[in-house]
This record gives structure tokens, C-alpha cells and sequence, in this order.
């Protein structure tokens, strides 16, 4: 099989618009993880769309219920497809749950579970976060034994129905199950491209943890006339207590929060890297840390965000003192903070400002760790150039992407230990990407879509035979 002969196979199933109406099934299943009433639809996801269709390659599958005893998480799917024990395994990832549906809030003509075509776009909930992408490399898959019979790979698959909710149970799992699905590189298919026009590669992610911080100081409200200047205000308190965390333009004001893991190899491999597209905000280049460029302020440093708060009844304001106030907090981090001192870190400053009224609540939801592998990485190498061949582009290379993914579980099952993911890569072969599929846009809201682009779909096989493993620069 030719590097052409894959090609023309993904691209026919791309023509032929099978691949749309196979995404077209899979967004129909109502998988939101979040919402507790579509929880017997998280494991249909995994019986009826995907294991039939894995085991029809030859992959052995189970479904294993969430073993977190911490939150209600949905099942996991495990599949393992050995061709030749002394052939290189490469596990993948993909998720099929989704956000909350939001349905009445799409714009008219559109609804978040029936595929909708309009112009180069695919609207519905899944099309970018993450049910094309895990499709994408299955039907890769399944493409290169048609015309091959084989991969020259072993493959595994792990696929959680949980990741919207901070895949809990997921390190359990994958700690249970080591031996089965150790790998020696992880090539998964999940976050965002920095241009439409060339291949995005990154190897590990920013870690996630989000908090609560509270000030309770009574119960019932009063009237802010009477009492007024004579109860203390929880949410001036909390407001005061917030902007002490960051000065005016967002620095970070916790020494502990601040990374030093900026080298300079990791700033010359984000040097000429783009941030932002012309469809999304302008870059605020008075926010953030003074000194840094957008894409060191993205991808090599910290950044602390306030995802909601509220005080009172913001929807029905009355002349009153409220009890309490509340905010949701969320801190970004790169590779080289201790999470494990963030939030006492975060106690010991706003006790320091006087802020000892305002609670700190740590949240049950899993907490995102931070990754990165080496840009010079023999695997990093080893795709970048397959890349480069087939599309005559230098692709993007990120040593980690700025959002947060649950790939730090990794870690126990690679022999290598370390991370690859290259956005929208699926394996054909070695690997095959989507041009056609690989730029999603506004995956978190409503009208959630995915630009169709080129009908091209790209090889990827390099014309190295994959790194061998385990070698001395895996260890």
C-alpha cells in the first residue's frame, strides 16, 4: 500500500459523505455528560456506536463502569488490537461526551443533536469536541486494513464518556489496567489548531485546577438602608479579595503561582507561533504578564480567570446586604508549579491581605495535570517530518497546548512516558490528518461547529519507519 492508496481511501470515505452521515449517528446520541438524566446514554454511546465497529477490525473491547467514588462519572471503553508484540503500540484517546446540549439558545435552523449542514460548516453538539475526531481515526483505521489487511502497528484505544466533567475515574482506570494498555507514544486527537492553513502538533497540555471561594457571613439579607455601613459586605470583601490575586493588568500576584519553567529552548519553540484567528477576539496586549508575547503568555506561563460570581439575586436586584458571595475560579498552569501548593499558597496570601473571612473550597472534580515533552523529541521529530512531506508546510509545533486535557495519565502506561498529540491524527498506516476536519470553532456554546475546509485528507506516513521502542532516549 502507497502512501497515495490511503489517501484516495480517506478521501473517498470523505466524498462519498459517509463520514458525514456516520458523525451525523454518533451526534445524535445525547451523551452530555453533564446532565445526570442522560447517564444511560453514555454507555449505549460506547455498546452500540463504537465497540461493534471496533471489534469489527479485530479489537478486543471492554466497557468498564467509572470507578471514582468521588463523582458519578460515565464508562470507559478499553480496546487493545495486537498485530505483532514486537511491533510499536500506540495508544489514542477520545472522549464522547459532550457539554450541556443548551438546546433553545441555537440560533433558528439549528439544534445542538441533528447534524445540520450549511455552507463549509457541520453544525452540532460533538462536531468539534470530540466525537469527529475519535470517528476520524477510527475510520482511518479501517480504511488502511481495507486496502492493506493490516497496520504494521499494534494499536489501543481508550475512550471515556467523562471528560466534560474533568474525567473522573480516568487515572483510576488507566492505573488498574497499566500492563493492557501500555504503549510507547500516545497520539490522540483533541484541542485546537492555530491555522487553518498548516498541521498543528502538540505534546502535552496546560493543567487545570478550579476552585470556590466563598464569604458566608450570615443567614437571610438586609436592608441596605438600615444596615448599611454596619454589616460587613461579603461581596465587597470577596471583590476586594479576587483583585488581590492579580494586579490591574492580570499578573500574577502569588510568588508560588508564577512557573519558571520558561526557558529560553521553550521560548524560541514559541517564537513564531501564531495566537488567535481573524474569527476569534483580538489578542489584549496590555493583559497578561508585561514582557511576555501572546504565545508565552498562552503556552509558557500561568494564567488565574474568574469563570463565574454572584452575589445577591443578579437577575432581580433588591435593596439589600446579601448573606454571602460566591465565585468559581480556575488556575492554568505549565509544567514545573507544584499544584500541590496551589491552593495553600492561595490561603497563606489572602490571609497575609486580610482576607481570612473568605473561604477556600477545593472542588471534587479531577484536576487536570500539566504536560510537556521536548520540541526535539525523537517521536516529535519523527511525525513533524511526515507532516512536512505530505504537506510541504512546517507545521505548527507546540510544546503544549494552552487549554487543559487528561493526558497525564499517561504516564503509567507509556514506556516511554511521555506525551504526543497531534491535533485531528489518525493512524493509517502510521498516522493519517483531516484537512478537511481539523479547524472546529465555538465547541463550548451554543451553535457549536466544524468548518469542512479542503475534502483532502492527508497521510502522514513518513519515510522513517516509526522511532524504535523502548530505545535509550525512551527511558
Amino acid at each position: 500500500m502507497t502512501r497515495n492508496d490511503a489517501l484516495n481511501q480517506a478521501t473517498e470515505y470523505f466524498e462519498t459523505g459517509r463520514l458525514q452521515s456516520d458523525l451525523a449517528a454518533l451526534v445524535a446520541y445525547r451523551s452530555e455528560s453533564q446532565n445526570p438524566d442522560q447517564a444511560l446514554v453514555l454507555d449505549q454511546y460506547l455498546q452500540e456506536a463504537i465497540q461493534p465497529r471496533l471489534e469489527a477490525m479485530g479489537f478486543i473491547c471492554t466497557i468498564h463502569q467509572n470507578p471514582s467514588s468521588k463523582i458519578a462519572g460515565g464508562p470507559l471503553l478499553l480496546g487493545v488490537r495486537i498485530e505483532d508484540p514486537s511491533l510499536p503500540t500506540v495508544l489514542t484517546y477520545g472522549h464522547g461526551d459532550v457539554i450541556w446540549g443548551q438546546e433553545g439558545e441555537w440560533r433558528d435552523g439549528l439544534t445542538p443533536f441533528e447534524l445540520t449542514e450549511e455552507d463549509d460548516r457541520l453544525y452540532g453538539r460533538g462536531t468539534a469536541d470530540n466525537k469527529v475526531q475519535h470517528l476520524v481515526n477510527i475510520a482511518a483505521l479501517e480504511s488502511v486494513l481495507a486496502v492493506r489487511g493490516k497496520l504494521g502497528f499494534n494499536v489501543k484505544i481508550v475512550l471515556e464518556m467523562s471528560e466534560e466533567i474533568g474525567s473522573p475515574g480516568l487515572a483510576e482506570m488507566m492505573d488498574k489496567h497499566r500492563d493492557t494498555m501500555a504503549a510507547d507514544v500516545l497520539i490522540a486527537s483533541d484541542g485546537p489548531r492555530l491555522s487553518a492553513e498548516r498541521p498543528t502538533m502538540f505534546m502535552g497540555a496546560r493543567g487545570g485546577i478550579s476552585f470556590d471561594l466563598v464569604v458566608d457571613l450570615r443567614k437571610g439579607a438586609h436592608h441596605s438602608g438600615n444596615w448599611g455601613g454596619l454589616l460587613a459586605d461579603p461581596a465587597i470583601i470577596l471583590a476586594q479579595a479576587l483583585a488581590s490575586i492579580t494586579d490591574a493588568r492580570g499578573q500574577l500576584q502569588i510568588p508560588e503561582w508564577r512557573p519558571t519553567s520558561l526557558t529560553p529552548k521553550i521560548r524560541e519553540a514559541l517564537r513564531d507561533l501564531p495566537v488567535g484567528t481573524d474569527k476569534e477576539p483580538t489578542v489584549d496586549t496590555d493583559w497578561g504578564e508585561a514582557g511576555l508575547t501572546p504565545a508565552e503568555r498562552a503556552y509558557g506561563w500561568n494564567s488565574f480567570t474568574i469563570l463565574a460570581m454572584k452575589a445577591g439575586l443578579p437577575e432581580a436586584p433588591v435593596n439589600a446586604i446579601a448573606p454571602m458571595a460566591w465565585a468559581r475560579c480556575q488556575l492554568r498552569y505549565v509544567v514545573g508549579t507544584d499544584i500541590e501548593q496551589t491552593l495553600p499558597a492561595l490561603r497563606r496570601h489572602l490571609d497575609a491581605k486580610g482576607f481570612d473571612k473568605v473561604q477556600i473550597r477545593p472542588l471534587d472534580k479531577a484536576v487536570f495535570g500539566a504536560t510537556r515533552l521536548d520540541p526535539d523529541h525523537p517521536w516529535v521529530t519523527y511525525v513533524q517530518a511526515s507532516l512536512k512531506e505530505t504537506t510541504g508546510k512546517d507545521p505548527h509545533v507546540l510544546p503544549n497546548l494552552a487549554g487543559s486535557l487528561p493526558n497525564d495519565f499517561c504516564g503509567w502506561l507509556l514506556h516511554c512516558k511521555r506525551f504526543l498529540s497531534v491535533f485531528a491524527v489518525i493512524f493509517v498506516s502510521t498516522v493519517v490528518c483531516p484537512a478537511c476536519l481539523c479547524f472546529g470553532i465555538a465547541s463550548t456554546g451554543p451553535n457549536e461547529f466544524r468548518e469542512r475546509g479542503s475534502n483532502r485528507l492527508i497521510d502522514l506516513r513518513g519515510p522513517q519507519p516509526f522511532p524504535e521502542c523502548p530505545c535509550s532516549w525512551l527511558t
